[in-house]
């Protein structure tokens, strides 16, 4: 059976209506506020690690977010370093301080790099 697409509008492009860009930043650029929460994601999963290895969850299900946070916290942080490389890189931003901040922030780091600072 085939349907036929039907072209849905951009509620953000029409003048009306509600969307979520401030009138003060171009649609699609989140807000300064709205970076630092992205960037606070993170960290609470670091200080969730941090709590863990200090003192062991007993509960299962404490045990396997643990191992999940520890995947996600080390393991892809670190694959992402080359390409938050290349992007701090075009900013003028050193290798090593990209490594530093990718492995504590993620994407959320150098994916927002200048976001929310206009």
């Amino acid at each position: 059976m085939t349907r036929s697409l039907h072209v849905v509008p951009d509620p953000v492009n029409t003048g009306h209506g509600r969307h979520r860009a401030s009138s003060d930043t171009p649609a699609g650029v989140p807000s300064r506020g709205a970076v630092l929460a992205l960037r606070s994601i993170p960290v609470i999963g670091w200080v969730f690690l941090i709590v863990g290895v200090v003192r062991p969850f007993r509960a299962r299900w404490l045990r396997v977010a643990f191992w999940i946070d520890v995947v996600l916290s080390v393991g892809v942080h670190a694959a992402q370093i080359p390409a938050a490389r290349k992007v701090a890189a075009e900013r003028g931003i050193s290798g090593r301080r990209a490594a530093v901040m990718t492995m504590l922030l993620g994407a959320t780091w150098w994916k927002t790099l200048g976001e929310g600072e206009r």
